[in-house]
Order: structure tokens, then sequence, then C-alpha cells
């Protein structure tokens, strides 16, 4: 079994990347966190899990084990499979989704991707004792929120600009110069003004 790939990726797309590791390309399903901190052309080291159906073996890569085991414990629930465990990451950080289990908070749950309410109870239900070493980390709400918030926006930018033509690795490139920002909106015109120097 795989356990992680380390590589360059040749091709970044929103939900997978092509990684070139000794000149074979794997094509690994990623989430849009992940796609945000690799970039077209440099190398990346990704943990993998394998996914066997009858019909395709799918890779899905993860920048840090925290996101990796996440996804571990969401797709051993009902209900949900690789593909929703995926979804849930690319909206909710580990240490995020941890503490909505910690609290219990069921509505808060229900608004990530394709969960209902009953699942939202039995992720609860399931999780709730898996997760108390990290239920008190002295991190503040807030700042994980933020964090989280933050990492939405720069995707959801990123994926803009893409489908404007310009490469991941230069949209990144300009996206270290900006770090005050309030809306997607506004890395976009930042990312198109500096872009457009070039």
């Amino acid at each position: 079994m795989i356990g992680f790939l380390r590589g360059t990726v040749v091709h970044s797309a929103v939900d997978h990347c092509l990684l070139d590791v000794h000149n074979v390309g794997y094509r690994v399903f990623v989430s849009r966190k992940t796609c945000a901190h690799i970039a077209q052309g440099e190398e990346a080291l990704l943990y993998i899990h394998t996914h066997v159906r009858e019909d395709a073996i799918l890779l899905y890569g993860f920048f840090s084990q925290e996101e990796y085991d996440l996804f571990q414990h969401l797709i051993g629930i009902s209900g949900i499979g690789p593909k929703g465990a995926q979804s849930i990451l690319s909206e909710v950080t580990p240490h995020d989704f941890y503490r909505l289990i910690h609290k219990k908070d069921v509505k808060g749950i229900t608004k990530l991707p394709g969960i209902g309410k009953k699942t939202a109870e039995r992720l609860v239900l399931e999780l709730k004792d898996k997760f108390g070493a990290y239920a008190d980390t002295g991190v503040d709400d807030t700042s994980a929120v933020v964090s989280d918030v933050s990492d939405s926006m720069l995707a959801e930018a990123t994926e803009a600009l893409m489908s404007l033509g310009f490469q991941q690795n230069e949209i990144q490139t300009v996206f270290q110069g900006k770090t005050d920002y309030q809306s997607t909106e506004e890395l976009v015109r930042y990312a198109l003004s500096v872009l457009q120097r070039f």
C-alpha cells in the first residue's frame, strides 16, 4: 500500500493533480485545501489513501497527516465515501471539525457539503470519543475559523484565475505578497493587477 508520494506537480486542477514520480504520472484526487498547498512545476509530498473499486483504483492525496487522519475517520462512517470526505475536507480544517464534534454541534456539521441531520448525529456519536485528544488544544476558535475562511478564499481565487489562463505557480507567488484581504473578489483583483504587469 502506498504511504506517500513525493514528486513534481505537472498539472493541478481544482480536485486533482498529476504527480510525476520518477517519470511515472500519478493522478491524485485532492481537496481544495491541499490544492492550495501545491503548485505546478514544484515538488510536493502527499500522504496517500488508495481506494479500490471494481472498475478503478483511485488515489487520494493530503498535504498533512492531520488531513489524512480525518479522511480515514470520515470514510469509516456509513454514508460517507471518499468523494464526500474530500468535499468536507475542502470546506473545514481538521481542527475546526474536531471542535464541531467535541461541541456536538449538529447544526454546524450539517452546513458541511453532503451532510444531513442524521449523518451529522452519527458523526457525533461515532467520533466524539476518538477526538478527545484534539478537543482542548489551546487554539482559539476565532483564529481557527479565520484560517479556514482564508484557505477557502485563496482556493476560490486560485480557481478563478486558473480559469482565465494563469498558471497556479505564478498565482501562488503573487498571493504570497498579499496577507490582508477581506474577500475572494479582492484577492482576484489584486492578483490581476500584479499579473497583468508581466
